[in-house]
């Protein structure tokens, strides 16, 4: 039997109205949950669902929700991203989740992915409420991914596109935009190669989604550091879901974060790429989470 998807919303700081999908699995509750966002600029049609649908018929409730300013959910302007302002509605949809009467409010775990990965550490860290953490192909340094992922000679150049906005914006001018994926090296974009055109532009519902961003997100995602906070996640149990060739959010500094976190923690290591887990290896990484949530939750 397939667990039941229903359409929920709750307010967060600023009078923004959240969206998100719940399931809720067959049976008497309480049952233990999972709270469950998207990273970058992704809205829950972004390959959540499979996930999403594992957790909750394994007994699960599971609440999928979008970031403000994305997909169902309220907050202007749109397709903006504040890693701190999605931190602090997260925390919001946890205590949601707690005055559901199907959830066991003393047993709720966090699931995040990508961007959402960062999110999950810093959560793990500074939300004692969660009784365990999923972190999947995380953000773990905005300053060494940036450095990784834009040349040298480009630096200069974002820089001044980042002022340019700022002095508009002072101006009275709306934050400017730009793509999340291009292939053409004249747009400005977040990600240019295939691997992530092909997931953001994955076939999803008329009008759920803009390949769009405020410019100004780029910049905050360059200054956030969630890795800071790895050391402080324990005693909650983290697991890492780390893809061996991540050029994304680098293979490398996800591995040196592990070894700073403390136990109880486990590390799930797939191949492929930062898009892997959703798709390919969207089995053993699924698994691994259940596992964990099993392990800790039931």
């Amino acid at each position: 039997m397939m667990a039941a998807r229903e359409d929920v919303e709750f307010e967060a700081d600023g009078a923004v109205t959240l969206r998100g999908w719940l399931f809720l699995p067959d049976g008497p509750g309480p049952h233990p949950a999972i709270t469950m966002a998207h990273g970058y600029a992704g809205v829950r049609e972004h390959g959540l669902e499979p996930f999403a649908r594992a957790f909750a018929d394994a007994g699960f409730v599971v609440l999928l929700h979008d970031h403000r300013s994305f997909g169902a959910s309220d907050g202007l302007p749109r397709q903006d991203i504040d890693p701190w302002q999605q931190v602090a509605d997260w925390r919001r949809a946890i205590s949601y989740l707690e005055s559901r009467p199907e959830v066991a409010a003393d047993r709720i775990g966090l699931w995040g992915t990508s961007y959402a990965g960062g999110h999950a550490i810093v959560l793990g860290a500074t939300d004692r409420r969660l009784r365990a953490v999923v972190s999947q192909v995380p953000t773990i340094s905005g300053y060494e991914q940036g450095l990784r992922r834009v040349a040298p000679d480009a630096v200069a150049g974002l820089e001044e596109f980042f002022s340019e906005d700022e002095r508009a914006r002072f101006r009275g001018a709306p934050p400017r935009t730009q793509a999340v994926v291009s292939s053409d090296p004249a747009v400005p974009a977040s990600y240019r190669t295939q691997e992530a055109i092909d997931f953001y532009l994955q076939p999803k519902p008329e009008g759920v989604w803009e390949n769009e961003v405020t410019v100004r997100s780029n910049r905050a995602a360059r200054m956030y550091e969630p890795g800071t906070w790895i050391g402080r996640v324990s005693p909650t149990p983290l697991l890492m879901v780390v893809a061996l060739s991540d050029t994304v959010t680098i293979t490398e500094l996800a591995l040196a974060a592990y070894e700073r976190a403390l136990e109880p923690k486990r590390l799930q290591l797939v191949p492929g790429g930062h898009f892997d887990p959703y798709t390919t290896e969207f089995g053993q990484a699924s698994a691994a989470a259940l596992a964990w949530f099993r392990e800790h939750l039931a």
